[in-house]
């Protein structure tokens, strides 16, 4: 069962089609763990495959895979997935490759059963959530606001390196955003030290040193995920750092972060201070 979203029924004014649109796609990935093995063991496959070729054989109207993924609740490019390594079953009933599978649904046209190749087509068209085309919008969505970021950073003319600076130094794992001075969010704090001076940055009184942009909404799952990952090794190579979540976040979730240091927000903050510190005297400018 889908969740088809259209922003002219959506009751929540007040909300970002985007935002509810990502909570939604969260809420599905979550229920589709906990389905996926059921709806993807040996006999259901072989139960599904074998429905699709007497539809094929009945002649009926193209979507067979993407109906009996809605009848049974398998997202569609899972559908596709499942069918497609049924298919290319070894004699022995063993599974295919990996490899061959990925390069049969980021290309179809090279399954050479006609209709196999267009009923999963269908399947990756209609899919939000899974298979090479939504992880390629995703994928785009995620670099626009990388993009964003690095503007909207540029703006305010703080100085900062981009993961691709990063991984030229030989970082492996790598925020969006290392921040070449500290900086504070309604207490980032960014600082220069010269042979007089310490120039700060005030945003929320606390220093950051790098910053990670996420083009989607943090839920307690989405964020513990993230912690482990990629946060906390960000927080032990670079120190505090920031997170946006571009589409809101609940409100407590910095209660994950083990008295590590990362700022949550849902927006680059705007009251940064500038100040500068002449020997222990604290001055805005």
């Amino acid at each position: 069962m889908w969740i088809k979203l259209n922003s002219s029924i959506i009751s929540f004014k007040r909300v970002c089609f985007d935002t509810i649109k990502c909570i939604v796609a969260q809420y599905c990935q979550q229920r589709m763990k906990m389905i996926h093995s059921r709806l993807t063991s040996v006999e259901a496959v072989e139960d599904f495959y074998s429905r699709f070729q007497n539809a094929v054989s009945n002649g009926e109207d193209k979507g067979i895979l993407l109906k009996i993924s809605d009848e049974v609740g398998l997202n569609p490019a899972l559908m596709a997935r499942a069918i497609i390594e049924r298919h290319y079953q070894k004699p022995d009933k063993s599974k295919p490759s990996r490899q061959l599978i990925s390069s049969l649904m980021k290309n179809t046209a090279l399954i050479e059963n006609e209709d196999l190749a267009f009923e999963a087509y269908l399947c990756l068209l209609d899919d939000d959530e899974y298979g090479p085309i939504a992880d390629a919008a995703k994928q785009s969505l995620g670099n626009e606001y990388e993009i964003r970021l690095r503007m909207e950073l540029t703006e305010r003319k703080l100085s900062f390196l981009h993961e691709d600076h990063l991984r030229m130094k030989g970082y492996d794992k790598t925020p969006d955003i290392k921040l070449e001075i500290p900086v504070g969010n309604d207490g980032l704090i960014r600082i220069l030290k010269t042979s007089w001076w310490i120039l700060k940055i005030s945003i929320d009184g606390q220093v950051i040193n790098w910053i990670e942009s996420k083009a989607l909404f943090g839920d307690h799952d989405v964020h513990r995920g993230y912690l482990n990952d990629q946060l906390y090794s960000y927080w032990n190579r670079f120190g505090p750092g920031l997170v946006i979540y571009w589409f809101g976040h609940v409100t407590d979730l910095e209660k994950f972060h083990q008295k590590r240091t990362i700022l949550i927000r849902h927006e680059l903050p705007s009251n940064i201070t500038q100040m500068i510190n002449d020997h222990g005297n604290l001055e805005e400018f």
